[in-house]
């Protein structure tokens, strides 16, 4: 199988308290990834370590075949916690500034409105927009330096039912487009709608990685793999 990105045993110890223990995650090419589990149970840890916000402890991480460097950050498109915008620009001005700094040409700005359908948003600074249409735009800055794989943590937070539809029409359009997305949540119902793949993580512990099946109850493997892991506490 064709494998985006792997993790291998990776742990992360914050003084003595292990956030992530001995996780081994496999990634597949272009498909949608839903990393579950309770919060706390050590998914946006994990996903700042493939993003180089934190340095693992131990273990290793894959990145398209070889081992992960900083390099490969311009493979790695991330929206983790509040997208990193200028409120006081419109989405065209965020765009711009981050074209500026990573030297991209000007038609990646209306490339990746286009994707996110804020191509229409004109003048409209980014303090006014919705929560939703700040999550785009976050996605758009994710997006413009054409990345191979796309981290979006809770991307769904605080959204209206219409901006959750929109979102996860969105995400599932980026396979086809050669990017693959892992998606961090702890919805399951939410996940179950957008992934072709889930893990279920637990008290930092990978309890349960598969291909999502429409016959599988989703819900009873989620329980069992967390309440196995409060038993083991």
């Amino acid at each position: 199988m064709d494998f985006i990105l792997q993790t291998t045993d990776l742990c992360k110890n914050f003084k003595g308290q292990m956030a992530v223990d001995g996780v081994s995650l496999n990634i597949k090419r272009n498909s949608v990834y839903g990393l579950l589990g309770p919060n706390g149970a050590g998914k946006s840890t994990i996903l700042k370590m493939i993003t180089g916000i934190l340095r693992p402890t131990s273990g290793e991480i894959l990145f398209d075949g070889h081992a992960w460097s900083r390099k490969d950050l311009l493979q790695i498109g991330a929206l983790i916690e509040t997208p990193p915008l200028y409120e006081n620009l419109s989405a065209y001005e965020n765009l711009k500034a981050k074209t500026l700094a990573l030297g991209l040409p000007e038609s990646r700005i209306y490339e990746v409105l286009d994707v996110v359908q804020l191509q229409n948003t004109g003048r409209k600074k980014a303090k006014n927009f919705s929560l939703g249409m700040k999550q785009r735009l976050g996605i758009a800055l994710a997006l413009l330096a054409q990345p191979k794989l796309l981290i979006l943590d809770e991307p769904t937070n605080g959204l209206d039912p219409i901006g959750i539809q929109d979102l996860r029409e969105l995400i599932r359009s980026f396979p086809e487009q050669g990017i693959t997305v892992i998606l961090s949540s702890h919805i399951l119902s939410e996940v179950e709608q957008i992934a072709d793949h889930i893990g279920i993580l637990a008290n930092g512990k990978l309890g349960y990685e598969a291909k999502i099946y429409k016959d599988a109850n989703l819900e009873d493997i989620f329980m069992k793999v967390v309440g196995s892991s409060q038993e083991g506490k």
